[in-house]
């Protein structure tokens, strides 16, 4: 089992799932009248709530990233499960993902909060990648739709499962990537540890980062006598990298993310919105999850 880590919490936290919440309630009541299964994925659902509160953590996350650790009193709010669970019209079936076994246990009880749509609800203590690469290979996209929420802690999801999910050309995807963790793991100087590197290759499905981000000095460094790595990217270069790559597999790509930012005013994560599907299809849901990022 993981260590137990910071909770999180804050504007920022409410922002995003109020953005979700938005989308969630427009895309079933523009789906209403459509004969497809509408599904619900919650790729990373935790207990299903938030709790907002912030505890001390010697674990490498909050050593490498102390600017994710927000200090708040303590309360509860919904969560994205629980949140999509309360949406009207409703979703036909939800897929709740978790691999924690603490926060899977928590997640279990979602079912005697919500009897009425227990039977409906798939419950999955998995790996999100290795789930999602099974589930849509297998799931009949023809007569369903769905709308995928990730929101990993830091640097879990592989590109491969991004391909997934825009192969199927059926699913509408929101993806809270770790722009903070992005940023620190790009070294200004270059000297980026190997599995650092290893884990931006499968982030990013792209090798071609490293001569997008950083550029060779004109003068040896100091100590060394050779020449040596700067990095050029700012954060708007970094943000315009990524939805270039999420540009290469969705038709559909909001052009306005959101970056979400802590108290200090630090970039955390990024709210992407990204989708494939018919020409119209993609335009109507593009439109409508631009206009609700832009408010």
């Amino acid at each position: 089992m993981k260590a137990k880590g910071p909770q999180f919490g804050g504007d920022w936290t409410e922002e995003k799932l109020e953005k979700v919440r938005k989308y969630l309630n427009a895309y079933t009541q523009a789906l209403k009248k459509q004969p497809f299964d509408l599904i619900y994925i919650d790729a990373f659902a935790g207990a299903g709530y938030r709790e907002l509160r912030a505890k001390e953590d010697s674990g490498t996350t909050a050593l490498l990233f102390p600017e994710l650790v927000e200090p708040e009193s303590q309360k509860f709010m919904d969560g994205s499960a629980r949140i999509a669970l309360k949406v009207d019209p409703p979703f036909k079936r939800f897929v709740f993902i978790e691999k924690d076994s603490e926060q899977y246990s928590k997640l279990a009880q979602i079912k005697s909060e919500f009897p009425e749509k227990a039977e409906n609800i798939l419950l999955i203590e998995q790996d999100a990648n290795d789930f999602l690469l099974d589930y849509c290979s297998r799931t009949n996209w023809q007569s369903s739709r769905a709308v995928l929420f990730m929101d990993p802690f830091g640097m879990q999801v592989k590109w491969q499962t991004v391909e997934a999910i825009a192969k199927t050309k059926a699913i509408d995807f929101w993806y809270l990537f770790p722009l903070g963790a992005f940023n620190r793991m790009m070294k200004k100087d270059g000297n980026l540890d190997p599995t650092w590197e290893q884990k931006l290759d499968d982030v990013l499905g792209d090798k071609n980062w490293r001569e997008a981000f950083f550029r060779s000095n004109q003068t040896p460094d100091f100590f060394t006598e050779q020449l040596g790595l700067s990095r050029t990217a700012d954060w708007k270069g970094m943000i315009d990298y990524f939805k270039g790559r999420l540009s290469t597999v969705f038709t559909g790509v909001a052009e306005n993310p959101l970056t979400l930012y802590n108290s200090k005013n630090v970039p955390l994560f990024l709210l992407c919105f990204a989708c494939g599907g018919s020409e119209k299809g993609s335009k109507l849901a593009l439109k409508i999850a631009q206009d609700i990022l832009r408010k």
